[in-house]
């Protein structure tokens, strides 16, 4: 529950903030008449997001079981992947989110009325079949969809709310450490999900290694208790993992999170140098300084002894 939310969360502000600032930057420059096309797309991605989501929870219900296995170990995946793009995109872009939407609002206008609506359905619905596509696979570990859509929307309804506070100044945030600390969030439980999608494919015996259990947490952590239904909710925790499902959520965890920390190292701006002169470098000034006072003093003492000798 609390990983969906979360998901929500993330994703639903990045949208927001997407949203605000193309109807900030075209009220801008003048071009309020397109913002009906804008809003035509954006109405268009959720509609799209919301038909995914519900192809994803009530699609697979009329197939074999083991056509469902391998379609939810396949799209979990899949979803696995995309966040993991859209973490690392965010983290090289964030500085830059909004020149590189202008940009492309500019773009969209000089092309036709009708591109503004395609950037606002492209800009939007990757955001949002990210969202059901992840949201659904992080779901579906914990054995219910349907309430991991509900608190999704709870999450997304806060990111509106929160996104309306920042454009209004009521609240400050700082964007790139929230997109950072939740980039780590996710990882952590994308890489659940991915344990997840390949012990579903063990099931429909797509991949070997199923019942080839590496360790069994099941008497410590009772899949049925309080709070391993908490972990699995929030990071698909397994308790009897195979092994397969170990060295992937292990090997995903470690690499992801290094190549993270880089991306977002990166990605920050650079401190700018102290201007407090080093010792040396004081040393060095002051010599310079008295050699300067010094040629200064022997000008003025020619100038004088010429005067001299021209009054004379």
């Amino acid at each position: 529950m609390l990983a969906t939310i979360l998901i929500g969360l993330r994703e639903g502000l990045e949208a927001a903030l997407v949203v605000g600032i193309l109807i900030a930057y075209v009220t801008k420059i003048g071009r309020r008449d397109v913002l009906p096309r804008l809003w035509l797309g954006i109405a268009g991605a959720i509609v799209v997001s919301l038909g995914v989501g519900a192809l994803l929870t009530y699609g697979p219900y009329g197939l074999s079981f083991q056509a469902q296995e391998i379609i939810g170990g396949g799209l979990s995946i899949v979803a696995v992947g995309m966040v993991t793009w859209m973490v690392f995109w965010m983290a090289r872009h964030a500085r830059h989110l909004t020149s590189e939407l202008e940009a492309q609002a500019d773009a969209a206008l000089h092309a036709s009325g009708r591109a503004i609506v395609l950037l606002g359905l492209i800009s939007v619905g990757r955001e949002g079949i990210e969202t059901a596509l992840f949201v659904w696979a992080s779901a579906k570990s914990g054995v219910n969809p349907g309430l991991g859509f509900l608190t999704a929307i709870i999450g997304i309804v806060i990111a509106c709310a929160l996104a309306w506070a920042i454009f209004r100044g009521v609240v400050r945030v700082s964007l790139s450490r929230f997109f950072r600390w939740t980039g780590h969030l996710l990882v952590l439980v994308a890489a659940g999900v991915i344990a997840y999608g390949l012990g579903e494919l063990q099931e429909a015996s797509v991949l070997p290694g199923y019942g080839s259990i590496a360790y069994s947490l099941a008497g410590v952590v009772p899949p049925t208790s309080w709070y391993g239904s908490l972990l699995t909710g929030l990071f698909s925790f397994t308790a009897e993992p195979t092994w397969v499902q170990l060295v992937a959520w292990a090997l995903y965890l470690v690499v992801v999170t290094i190549l993270f920390v880089r991306a977002s190292a990166r990605s920050r701006p650079a401190r700018p140098r102290s201007s407090t002169a080093r010792p040396d470098d004081a040393g060095t000034r002051t010599d310079a300084t008295r050699t300067d006072a010094t040629r200064a003093d022997a000008t003025r003492t020619d100038a004088t002894q010429a005067s001299v000798a021209t009054s004379r």
